[in-house]
């Protein structure tokens, strides 16, 4: 390898993505098991409820993601599927938002705990969503595959409400049923499909201005 090659720009922003999520979901591990432990739960039980919530779910897809771009396992496959890297651009622009809009003002973070808000809800967020604009190849998606985008947060939601009757917990205010009920619950869902249906739909045309854009001005 030449030292004196320059550096890929798009290769840069992959692994500082990666790395990025990495730090972050490590981070926000030892961070929250030890929450957990300290208020009596136990491993299995801190671990179900640390995955539970959508933004460590979110990241962990993100650096698959990543790793599916700097390796060739085949069992990564999935995640470099364009339908797949789209979907993952609108989600972590739901979470970043609803966090910035909604959730930071319910608690305030200091130190190591504000370090891991920040990747994993902020810079996380925005270098997936630089990523994708820059290193994919736009131009597969069809306004057919907005359904199949949103089906995963659907079984989430499914997930969290059978989890929450199993366990009477629940990682967000907006999904509490034991103190807002299913009516409440359902409706903020409802709200959130709407505002994710949305944002899918910007990256899939997206998609498609980009590969105008690529085919107008050739590289």
């Amino acid at each position: 390898m030449d030292p004196r090659a320059p550096v890929d720009p798009r290769k840069l922003l992959t692994w500082l993505g990666l790395a990025v999520g990495i730090v972050a979901l490590v981070l926000q591990f030892v961070l929250s098991m030890q929450a957990y432990a300290a208020i009596g739960k136990d491993i299995p039980g801190g671990l179900g409820t640390f995955l539970a919530f959508y933004t460590i779910l979110t990241n962990i897809v993100l650096v698959l993601a990543y790793l599916s771009a700097v390796t060739a396992w085949p069992w990564l496959d999935l995640f470099r599927h364009p339908v797949t890297r789209a979907m993952m651009a609108a989600n972590i622009a739901l979470v970043m938002l609803y966090v910035y809009f909604v959730l930071r003002f319910l608690v305030t973070l200091t130190g190591l705990d504000q370090l891991a808000d920040t990747l994993l809800h902020y810079l996380g967020p925005v270098l997936y969503i630089l990523w994708w604009l820059v290193t994919q190849k736009h131009g597969s998606l069809k306004w057919s595959n907005l359904p199949l985008m949103l089906a995963p947060t659907l079984v989430y939601f499914l997930y969290i409400l059978a989890r929450g009757a199993w366990v009477n917990e629940y990682p967000y205010p907006i999904l509490a049923v034991n103190k807002i009920g299913y009516g409440a619950v359902f409706l903020n869902a409802l709200a959130m499909l709407v505002a994710f249906a949305i944002l899918t739909a910007i990256v899939i045309a997206l998609d498609h201005l980009l590969a105008r854009l690529s085919r107008t001005n050739p590289v």
